[in-house]
C-alpha cells in the first residue's frame, strides 16, 4: 500500500529572508518571501510558521502563524511575514503546502538559528536583491 503513494519533490520553490525598511519601526527588518521560480502556478498555498530553540539554556518556542494564498503565479514572489528581531536567534521553520494541478506538494523550510544575518546574504532570484535563501 505504501509503495503506491508517490510523494512529489518540490523544485524551484524556496524561501528568502530579505531586509526592508519599515516605517513603523524606523529601521530595517527581515521579511520572509515565498519565491516561485518555476513555470507552474501554485494553487491553495498554505504556509505555517513557528520558531523554536534555546535561549540562555531555556527552551523557547513561538505560537504557530498561518498564511494562505489563493494563487501564486509562475516566476513570482509573495511576502509571507515579518520576522521580529528576537526570533532570529531561534530556528525559524516554515511548512509550505500547495497544489500544482491536482497534485499536492509540501515541504519544510528551516532557517537555522542565527542564519538570518547580513553575513549570509546572496542575490535572490526574481527579487534581484540580497537575502538569505533556504531551499
Amino acid at each position: 500500500m505504501k509503495k503506491d503513494i508517490t510523494i512529489p519533490e518540490v523544485e524551484n520553490i524556496f524561501l528568502a529572508a530579505v531586509q526592508e525598511w519599515n516605517d513603523d519601526f524606523m529601521e530595517k527588518v527581515w521579511y520572509v518571501h515565498l519565491v516561485n521560480d518555476s513555470d507552474f502556478k501554485l494553487d491553495g498555498v498554505m504556509v505555517v510558521s513557528k520558531a523554536f530553540g534555546t535561549i540562555e539554556g531555556e527552551m523557547k518556542k513561538t505560537s504557530l502563524l498561518r498564511h494562505a494564498f489563493v494563487e501564486i503565479p509562475p516566476v513570482s514572489v509573495v511576502k509571507v511575514e515579518m520576522l521580529e528581531k528576537s526570533v532570529l536567534v531561534l530556528n525559524n521553520e516554515f511548512m509550505v503546502t500547495f497544489f500544482i494541478g491536482n497534485t499536492l506538494y509540501d515541504k519544510k523550510y528551516t532557517f537555522k538559528a542565527h542564519s538570518i544575518h547580513e553575513d549570509y546574504v546572496e542575490e535572490v532570484p526574481i527579487l534581484f536583491t540580497d537575502g538569505v535563501i533556504v531551499r
